[in-house]
C-alpha cells in the first residue's frame, strides 16, 4: 500500500489517534514517537485534512485570529490597536 492508498484508506479514528499521537509525541500505548514517526504521522494527518476538504478552522494548525467582538485582527490596516498600561 503506497501514501496515497493509506491515505485514501484512513478512518476518522485513525485520523484522530494520529493527530494525538503527533501533539502529545507518542502513541496511544505510551510509547514516545520517533522524529521519523512523528514527521509521517503530520504528514498523513494533514495529506487526510486536505483530501477530506476540511475547513481551515478543523486543520492542524489552525490559529483563531478574531477578537473577542467577532473582528479579525489585521482587519483594518489604519485602524491603530489601544495599548492599555495597567500599573500593579
Amino acid at each position: 500500500m503506497n501514501f496515497e492508498e493509506m491515505i485514501e484508506a484512513m478512518s476518522p479514528d485513525i485520523y484522530e489517534s494520529l493527530k494525538r499521537a503527533v501533539e502529545l509525541g507518542k502513541w496511544p500505548n505510551g510509547v514516545k514517537l520517533t522524529q521519523e514517526q512523528r514527521e509521517q504521522s503530520l504528514r498523513a494527518v494533514i495529506a487526510y485534512e486536505h483530501k477530506r476538504n476540511m475547513s481551515e478552522e478543523q486543520r492542524v494548525g489552525y490559529i483563531d485570529r478574531s477578537r473577542k467582538d467577532g473582528s479579525k485582527h489585521g482587519s483594518d490596516p489604519l485602524q491603530p490597536d489601544i495599548l492599555k498600561i495597567l500599573n500593579g
